[in-house]
């Protein structure tokens, strides 16, 4: 039996081109409606069948096949993670427990057996690095501060392409933010002299370095080498920078906001000469297999940046110097009779820690370069 609708007129040329059969004149159009075929023989385990006007689609469907193997992986992948770490750990151990041991019975070791305890000293050490590089592809559990800010949650990579990527878009952000608080710093100390925006440059500020802070947590995570003062100068500059966004607008306020708009626009700029330089040396010291693939930009210096990047060194020191004289002021205004903020002993307070930790982490890779040249020059 034939189920009929009735169209209007001017439906006939729609109604085909939906592949509706209307049969009668078009003044008493009528669509037959037939009823759908059985496709259960046209059906096999695995497909799909598409009816569609004038033709029929058999794709196939191996999709729900391919997923059930791809739990399966992830369960045997979890596993072998687990036991890969495991592993890890207790021979991280004994390593442990063996240099211990070295160092107990340093007093009663003889001259021939110095020399077989260097080797195993040496050997000790290769083996930390290889466990280091092993560890950057296995989940491990988050440090405090990631804990804090993202819960127990795994943030390990597990192919270099997406380590590399992250790395990649860590010194991007990076560069670009530069830019925009160079041009922002720069807005406010010679074009705009309000509250408010120096505000939102401070703003910008914390969100800048309290960003830096948790995308460095995740780059040591897989397998970054960041120096332990690089990471925690970041810490206190977010604080810093807390307090400046809380300072009130008054008198002190106004007899420090150009220095330290003048100091960030300093700062910015030899960051941005920092970031293009050592990214280039960088690049050629990975392609000569000298540095890690997962190594990063530092707003400091380190050793592997004596070779070409020394004259980055009197740009370093005036700023840091800059730090302390940003420190001196804070702790004179703190004096002054009409000082009644806070914010005033508590940035200088900062702005000391980071002159100090700066000027002596740099003083300390300088002389232990000149120290390692003076004993190739003696072995010569």
């Amino acid at each position: 039996m034939e189920g009929r609708i009735r169209f209007p007129s001017g439906c006939h040329a729609s109604a085909v081109k939906l592949g509706i059969v209307l049969k009668g004149p078009a003044s008493r159009s009528s669509a037959q409606i037939p009823s759908p075929p059985s496709l259960s023989h046209l059906q096999p385990p695995g497909e799909l069948t598409v009816r569609h006007p004038g033709s029929l689609l058999i794709c196939p469907f191996p999709c729900q096949e391919a997923h059930k193997q791809y739990k399966q992986k992830l369960e045997e992948l979890t596993k072998l993670q687990d036991g890969i770490s495991s592993s890890i750990a207790r021979q991280k151990k004994q390593l442990k427990e063996l240099s211990l041991a070295f160092k107990n019975c340093k007093s009663s070791i003889t001259a021939e057996q110095e020399e077989s305890i260097r080797e195993i000293r040496s050997l000790i050490k290769e083996r930390q690095s290889i466990f280091f590089e092993m560890e950057a592809y296995l989940p491990k559990k988050n440090g405090l501060y990631l804990s804090l800010v993202l819960g127990n949650v795994n943030v390990t990579l597990l192919s270099k392409q997406a380590k590399f990527a992250y790395k990649d878009e860590y010194e991007k952000f990076k560069l670009y933010l530069t830019i925009i608080l160079l041009i922002m710093s720069f807005s406010c100390r010679f074009l705009l002299n309000s509250r408010v925006t120096d505000a939102v440059f401070n703003f910008l500020l914390v969100w800048y370095y309290c960003t830096l802070t948790i995308r460095e947590c995740i780059l040591i995570t897989n397998g970054s080498r960041i120096k332990g003062w690089w990471v925690f100068h970041h810490y206190v500059s977010t604080f810093l920078s807390g307090v400046m966004l809380t300072w009130p607008d008054g008198f002190m306020y106004q007899m420090f906001r150009n220095q330290f708009l003048s100091f960030s626009m300093y700062q910015s700029f030899v960051q941005f000469l920092q970031y293009y330089y050592q990214s280039g040396c960088l690049y050629r010291l990975r392609a000569l297999g000298e540095r890690h693939n997962m190594d990063l930009t530092v707003e400091g210096f380190q050793s592997w940046m004596w070779r070409g990047l020394t004259f980055l060194l009197p740009f370093l020191f005036f700023g840091q110097f800059w730090q302390l004289y940003n420190a001196v002021t804070l702790f004179r205004l703190a004096r002054h009779p009409q000082c009644k903020e806070w914010q005033v002993l508590m940035c200088g307070l900062p702005f000391f820690v980071l002159f100090a930790g700066n000027f002596t982490t740099t003083l300390r890779v300088v002389h232990q370069k000149f120290q390692n040249q003076n004993q190739d020059t003696k072995a010569e």
